[in-house]
């Protein structure tokens, strides 16, 4: 039984650090989404064109929200604020993003295909049940909430 006992150590020990992965989550995807973002800021009538050529409906309107939703993403789950929040969209973005251009492609990332989104729909799956971590402004705005809750009583 000694392996046993070896093992809730360790479960103890790794449930300390529990919002470091969610932290390293949030980062990787913030990162993935800046060049997208800063690529669609510099040119959104261009995007909107390519959105057009590839069926998108309203492609003015959808290049202004995919850039405005990817731009948001980058900074809200670099500070991991809202992030729950931004997970949806983000996610229906990555949804379209397979639908419109990856999915014919197959799954290799190598190949264009939709192994790169399909990573950022479950990481961002990830946050929306986990929430931010304790490495984050939900976390610190959260305490702070219940530290005043606490005094009102």
């Amino acid at each position: 039984m000694q392996i046993f006992r070896q093992y809730d150590r360790l479960i103890r020990f790794l449930s300390q650090y529990n919002s470091l992965p969610l932290l390293l989550i949030r980062l990787v995807l913030a990162y993935g989404f800046l060049n997208p973002a800063l690529m669609k800021l510099k040119d959104v009538n261009g995007i909107a064109e390519w959105f057009e050529s590839i069926g998108i409906p309203m492609p003015l309107l959808n290049a202004w929200l995919a850039t405005g939703t990817e731009t948001l993403g980058v900074i809200l789950l670099t500070l991991g604020l809202g992030s729950r929040l931004i997970s949806i969209p983000l996610m229906i973005t990555m949804v379209v993003a397979i639908v419109t251009v990856h999915g014919a492609n197959g799954f290799e990332a190598g190949e264009n295909g939709y192994e790169i989104p399909l990573y950022y729909i479950i990481f961002l799956i990830t946050i929306l049940f986990y929430g931010s971590g304790k490495l984050s402004l939900d976390y610190l705005i959260r305490q702070k909430k219940l530290k005043n809750q606490g005094m009102n009583h």
